[in-house]
């Protein structure tokens, strides 16, 4: 462990704090950066991504972070391929890297260093997939799925992602083993990383609703209408369309709902995001939990945050 290159990581669902509170962190421990947002990596949706404005960063270098077209697609395997090389450059700077962000599939495959042969493709059956899924949904994709491999049909069940279902289809496919098998063997490859893992979370889950609420009325008030209009009329790629904020605010312009009844849904999406967020952190025992409502003051949770990093170093 002594060659191992240590991280913070800083989770947890979307309107939690973990801006605000890694940027603190950063400025505590001479850090940097790392988003692991896979939708804050585009250009052009800096509001519903809620990325953070240049006063909000205060001087602390952002990295992976508006840097791709919403026309490019974006995978787990670029991002852990990006955020490796990110985080030996902060290393060898003798920085403090910081992983934050929400999407659980790029925090532990970077993490847990998994290996997803992003070489390994074939554009035809990928293709053939969608098609499948096009015509006939994603249960018919989960069955087929089953068949090889029920262990991830049964993780990814619950995600109803059909770009990972497809994937792990075309893997095996191509491969002739499964994503499941292939996860377990990368992992039985040494990580690089020591990992100081915090989570975000509220013990009352109706006061973490309230933020994402108050959190969605804030970006309607700072335009996010307008940001919406503008990727909506964009050539959207097969993960960027995924952005949460954009398409559940299409039926307003076209005409078919009210304002209200978008934002309300907008609000209801956001919230279901969250509970999976959830879901997904919860399962990983090495995070330490903070809990944002028992708090009196941010600097008590910063301190907090600043002990289980100092006995993690």
């Amino acid at each position: 462990m002594e060659d191992s290159i240590k991280i913070i990581s800083v989770v947890g669902p979307t309107a939690s704090g973990k801006t605000k509170l890694s940027v603190e962190l950063a400025k505590r421990f001479d850090g940097e950066i790392i988003s692991a947002d896979s939708m804050q990596i585009y250009q052009g949706m800096q509001i519903a991504t809620a990325k953070p404005k240049p006063d909000e960063m205060c001087g602390i270098p952002h990295h992976l972070m508006g840097f791709l077209p919403v026309t490019q697609t974006y995978s787990v395997a670029m991002f852990v391929r990006d955020a490796s090389a990110c985080i030996k450059d902060i290393s060898a700077r003798n920085k403090l890297p910081f992983l934050v962000g929400g999407t659980g599939l790029y925090v532990d495959s970077l993490l847990n260093n998994i290996n997803f042969s992003d070489e390994c493709r074939n554009e035809k059956i990928s293709d053939e997939l969608k098609e499948i899924y096009k015509n006939k949904g994603i249960d018919t994709l989960l069955e087929m799925l089953a068949e090889f491999d029920p262990e991830s049909a049964d993780r990814l069940r619950e995600q109803r992602n059909p770009k990972r279902i497809i994937r792990a289809v075309e893997f095996y496919k191509t491969t002739g083993i499964t994503i499941t098998e292939q996860n377990r063997k990368s992992k039985l490859v040494k990580s690089p990383y020591m990992p100081i893992k915090i989570g975000l979370n509220c013990y009352d889950r109706q006061k973490l609703y309230n933020r994402i609420n108050q959190r969605v009325d804030l970006m309607i008030e700072n335009g996010l209408l307008k940001e919406a209009e503008s990727v909506l009329c964009s050539d959207l790629s097969y993960t960027s369309v995924k952005a949460i904020g954009y398409k559940e605010l299409e039926p307003y312009f076209n005409g078919k709902k009210s304002l209200d009844e978008c934002i309300e849904n907008l609000k209801r999406q956001t919230r279901r995001y969250a509970k999976r967020q959830l879901t997904w952190f919860k399962r990983d025992a090495e995070i330490q939990w903070l809990y944002i409502d028992e708090y009196n003051s941010f600097s008590e949770l910063l301190n907090d945050a600043v002990s289980v990093i100092e006995r993690g170093l």
